[in-house]
């Protein structure tokens, strides 16, 4: 019996040699990392069920991102202190990978600003599934909020997926945070000499009559300026989705056309006058 015990001691105390001074592992080490991995794993589990019973659901979604990578550190945690106090010297391992670890770091430096940007939209809200964005001169309904990534639908219906680090090197425009209604324009100029108060009532009369246009806050026209062709007016109204924007602006450009040649309003077309010069000889 002494001498099966004094085997399995033996056995477990078998060091693993995995080079260089100091760094070598046990069996029982490898056991005591799997059983501290498992027990670990259980109450993260335990936690993550006690944490998320009183969230909303949009919460949950953002609890298991962050909660992922919490159980990450934690894992590493449990590696550094088990292989720690079984003798392992971790600053030989960390001496021995030094190369090794720096063009991991300059190869994952990207990585990690995505992970922590990601943790930084999850935790102050600034995104959330549902919004309408735009960066990068990109316009899209936000689909899914992960870790290291933003998946996002464009109007033409294309997976747009934006690395979380954008967000802080870049400026966001969150169309939807203060509601989905949205002010949009259409921009027209009119030859001079026309009649600026029937080109108002034209274009509110062809905003006005687009059943997407909100009738509050009513639709506007801002005579803007006196440009080099054309008197420049632009016509503001009210949409409940900016998303699909594209459409209603165009059903308005068409029927202010069709008006405007009702009215006999033309809308010119740039005008350059050429004077040639000719020197006598």
């Amino acid at each position: 019996m002494k001498e099966i015990i004094k085997e399995v001691i033996d056995f477990l105390n078998y060091k693993i040699p995995i080079g260089g001074k100091g760094i070598d592992i046990t069996i029982k080490t490898i056991l005591f990392l799997l059983i501290g991995i498992i027990l670990v794993n259980l109450v993260l589990k335990y936690l993550k069920v006690l944490a998320k019973r009183k969230l909303e659901q949009e919460d949950k979604n953002k609890f298991d991102t962050i909660f992922s990578f919490s159980s990450w550190l934690a894992y590493i945690i449990v590696f550094s202190i088990v292989l720690s106090s079984a003798g392992v010297d971790l600053s030989a391992i960390l001496v021995a990978s030094s190369a090794l670890l720096i063009g991991v770091g300059l190869a994952l430096q990207t990585f990690f600003q995505d992970i922590i940007s990601g943790v930084f939209i999850i935790l102050d809200k600034s995104v959330h599934v549902g919004d309408i964005i735009e960066i990068d001169d990109k316009v899209g309904r936000v689909e899914e909020i992960k870790l290291r990534t933003t998946r996002a639908v464009t109007i033409n219906n294309k997976v747009l997926v934006i690395p979380n680090h954008k967000y802080l090197t870049n400026s966001l425009y969150n169309w939807t945070q203060n509601g989905t209604t949205t002010r949009e324009s259409v921009k027209v100029g009119v030859a001079y000499g026309s009649d600026v108060a029937l080109v108002k009532k034209l274009l509110l009369q062809a905003a006005k009559e687009h059943p997407k246009v909100y009738s509050h806050p009513a639709p506007t026209v801002v005579f803007e300026n006196f440009g080099d062709s054309a008197l420049e007016f632009k016509l503001i109204f009210t949409l409940g989705d900016s998303f699909q924007a594209l459409i209603p602006q165009s059903d308005i450009r068409f029927r202010i056309n069709e008006l405007f040649k009702e009215h006999n309003i033309s809308i010119p077309f740039p005008q350059r006058d050429v004077h040639i010069i000719q020197k006598s000889e």
